[in-house]
């Protein structure tokens, strides 16, 4: 796939712990939570490969893709392909990764509620055969 010039939206970020996160994922923060706000936003890039965690959050997420593709799976259910223009409503405490594919970057907005002091439970990484089966799914 030719890469096209493309001049992004907001800046890569700083690279996120691989303990979260496998491969080259980025973030730009670009809302916090604080007295008016009970959510943060961010724009996280995602390198062809990269991806979350399985992991839930207690208040759920919104995900608004704005550049490339990638997936969205929820444990139990087949991947979901995503791609710029695609908004994801996440429920609360609902098992789930997201992240590029094996041939695209991806860049997408979060949009991550607060409950408490929490906004995120991590847990065990998405394995390869996991993220082959979606990359991999007609």
């Amino acid at each position: 796939m030719d890469k096209v010039n493309t001049i992004s939206l907001f800046p890569k970020g700083e690279k996120l712990p691989n303990e979260w996160f496998t491969g080259e994922a980025f973030l730009s923060p670009l809302v916090s939570k604080d007295k008016n706000n009970e959510f943060s936003a961010g724009a996280v890039t995602f390198e062809i490969d990269a991806r979350t965690n399985w992991h839930t959050h207690p208040k759920g997420q919104v995900l608004i893709v704005i550049e490339g593709s990638g997936f969205y799976q929820e444990k139990g259910k087949a991947a979901r392909a995503i791609t710029k223009g695609d908004v994801v409503n996440i429920p609360e405490n609902v098992e789930h990764w997201h992240g590029a594919s094996a041939k695209t970057s991806m860049t997408h907005i979060a949009i991550t509620n607060f409950k408490e002091d929490v906004q995120v439970t991590w847990l065990k990484p998405v394995t390869n055969e996991e993220f082959n089966q979606a990359n991999n799914q007609k």
